[in-house]
């Protein structure tokens, strides 16, 4: 809705409207709110778009969308129904002194489109409760039938019952209702599937001659073990400091408008659960014919870097279409294992292939010690989950970035940064720094248990550093590393650049993964648009990118949550089951309900305390106290604290 709002605010082709959006549009017109002419459709100047903003006291603000000035404010008589996060047009009020104000006039669209309901037993019976607040659901749709804990969705724009999901007593169920929330699906269209089966499962190389042919190369791909889609293959030709990173070339495959990309449009980003994939396209191109698997020619669009071996800096970027034949697809443990362990130890079928990965080795090094002279290296871990045949979690595991990891990242950040180049205006990968306020925040909450540093909140990279190596002294450097996180702005895509802060990059975007995101994707038609000097498929996508970064930056929130809430939900069953376990963890939140995180076997669960007075990263014993399947969150009572700094 955002980006739809967007468009109008600033005016854009009706041809541009997406499809589902014309109906609101249409009757946006016969209202009187937005004005079309000549084929261009604009809000009419006495309206504002935006989301609101209400206070406990009654009182909202609109924060606009598509226009700049301050937030608009709406007294509680002019709300006429409209909720905290709705999407709203407003109409100004004009000739009342003190800040300019509006009313709305129409509610565009809730905050939350689809809720989660459940039935629960109470004192007057079975009732519909929303499984996130646990507060009543007021429906349009009888519920008299349906069993106790039968999960089911809800339109909340019309308060009806979409669909039934399970039971919440079923462990399987998880992911339905992870996926529900935001009314995400696994399913394609019938007409995408077609398509994507279209294409077949091999390429016939003497169908592309324009392509250059690069099968010859010993390409590999490197890739966590149970990974499907390999989007991105490598080769460093050493002697003559070359790096060849080829990328699927979904553009190739997947045309604007065609039923995989309204698909690929809508979904965003893949999604990925502990045991499968949600994935952006279908199965027949995102694990087969576009995946650059082994020993099989595959379509690449190749980004090719010539280094300068002694500074560093890339000479001469190209940027082209080609086939590829992948050699050898590689685990992270296995390349791991290949540099510890050295040439030598490798088979005589893996030392061809493997032999430009250890010169390779020692130009990322340099690389990544280049960029951390301005960008910023966190202690990145990822909880991987086990769950098993009744999707119960068994275990967990803690991955952190290796050796592997960072070849591969800084060969990917290389070529990203490389194709930002290309472009004023497109679709960047940004990061914006941190407010004063922000850093303010962070300094004073370490001072308060006792990491200090000399360093001056003006300099925030040297303030990290010299906070992160007093956190290592103390032996809580992850622990640090997520609250610098944290103090910093999220990331997102923009049309226009304003650097990457994290990277330390002035010009940087995502070309790397067009298999799961559709921001890489979109980026890959545009260069194609440039370096084919194409001005009506520029035109056309650089008319639509500020919408499209707009609705790929919610995209990807969105599927963050969804990975998130199934992960809570496997946590909190977890619990539910071994109350009777001592559980281990540090305080990562204070205040009147503090937050911890469990650091021992299984790791990563969020755990809510009973006692107010914890201090940030007090290290907690506890037990289960409560568990609440629906809402995902468990409870527990703390039995024993020491802070983490005085066990060192």
């Amino acid at each position: 809705m955002r980006a739809f709002l967007t468009r109008i605010a600033k005016g854009a082709l009706r041809s541009d409207i997406e499809k589902e959006s014309l109906p609101l549009l249409d009757e946006l017109i016969r209202e009187h709110i937005v004005k079309e002419s000549g084929g261009r459709v604009i809000l009419d100047a006495k309206y504002r778009a935006g989301t609101l903003d209400v206070l406990p006291s009654g009182t909202a603000f609109l924060e606009m969308i598509g226009a700049t000035g301050k937030d608009l404010l709406i007294e509680p008589q002019n709300l006429h129904g409209a909720k905290n996060g709705d999407y709203v047009i407003v109409r100004r009020l004009f000739g009342k002194p003190g800040r300019p104000s509006a009313k709305v006039v129409k509610i565009v669209q809730p905050a939350f489109v689809y809720a989660v309901g459940y039935i629960k037993r109470t004192e007057s019976g079975l009732m519909p409760f929303h499984i996130k607040t646990d507060l009543p659901m007021e429906l349009k749709s009888p519920t008299e039938s349906l069993p106790e804990h039968t999960v089911f969705q809800v339109d909340n724009r019309t308060s009806k019952i979409t669909k039934t999901l399970g039971s919440l007593d079923d462990p399987k169920v998880d992911e339905k209702i992870s996926l529900a929330i935001f009314n995400k699906r696994e399913s394609f269209s019938e007409e995408a599937e077609k398509e994507a089966a279209g294409w077949g499962d091999e390429v016939d190389a003497s169908l592309y001659p324009e392509r250059t042919d690069l099968r010859h190369l010993p390409f590999c791909t490197i890739d966590p073990v149970d990974a499907k889609d390999f989007d991105d293959a490598i080769f460093w030709d050493d002697k003559r400091g070359i790096l060849y990173v080829a990328i699927a070339d979904v553009s190739s495959y997947v045309t604007p408008e065609c039923a995989i990309d309204k698909e690929a449009k809508s979904r965003g980003f893949s999604i990925y659960f502990p045991h499968k994939s949600i994935p952006m396209l279908p199965r027949a191109l995102s694990e087969n014919i576009c995946s650059l698997k082994p020993n099989v020619d595959r379509l690449a669009y190749v980004c090719r870097l010539e280094l300068d071996k002694e500074s560093l800096e890339i000479k001469k970027d190209d940027f082209f279409e080609a086939v590829i034949r992948s050699k050898r697809r590689y685990n992270y443990d296995e390349i791991d294992e290949a540099l510890r362990k050295g040439i030598e130890s490798c088979s005589e079928s893996d030392r061809q292939t493997l032999s430009f990965i250890f010169p390779l080795k020692k130009i990322t090094d340099r690389l990544r010690a280049k960029r951390l002279k301005k960008g910023y290296d966190f202690r990145s871990t990822e909880v991987r989950m086990e769950l098993d045949e009744n999707m119960n979690l068994l275990s967990t595991r803690l991955e952190e970035s290796t050796p592997s990891h960072a070849l591969i990242e800084d060969c990917m950040l290389l070529a990203n940064k490389a194709a930002a180049g290309h472009f004023d205006y497109g679709i960047f990968r940004i990061h914006e720094p941190p407010t004063p306020e922000r850093i303010e925040k962070l300094v004073d909450e370490l001072g308060k248990i006792g990491i200090y540093v000399e360093e001056s909140t003006q300099d925030f990279h040297s303030l990290v550093l010299a906070l992160q190596k007093e956190a290592r002294a103390m032996g809580v450097e992850p622990y640090v590393d997520q609250l610098i996180i944290q103090t910093q702005k999220q990331a997102s895509y923009s049309a226009e650049n304003v650097g990457h802060f994290g990277l330390g990059f002035e010009r940087y975007t995502h070309f790397t993964s067009p298999i799961r995101r559709y921001s890489d994707l979109t980026l890959h038609r545009l260069l194609k648009a440039l370096f084919r000097n194409d001005a009506k498929q520029k035109e056309y996508l650089l008319r639509n990118i500020e919408p499209l970064c707009i609705k790929i930056s919610e995209l990807e929130r969105e599927a963050t949550r969804v990975e998130w809430d199934f992960m809570a939900r496997k946590y909190a069953r977890w619990a539910a089951s071994h109350k009777e376990e001592r559980l281990h963890a540090v305080v990562v939140e204070t205040g009147q309900i503090p937050a911890a995180t469990t650091d021992r076997d299984i790791v990563g669960m969020r755990l809510f305390c009973d006692k107010e007075d914890l201090l940030l990263f007090d290290r907690i014993e506890a037990r289960v106290n409560i568990v609440h399947l629906a809402q995902a969150k468990i409870f527990v009572l703390v039995e024993r604290k020491t802070h983490l700094l005085e066990e060192k």
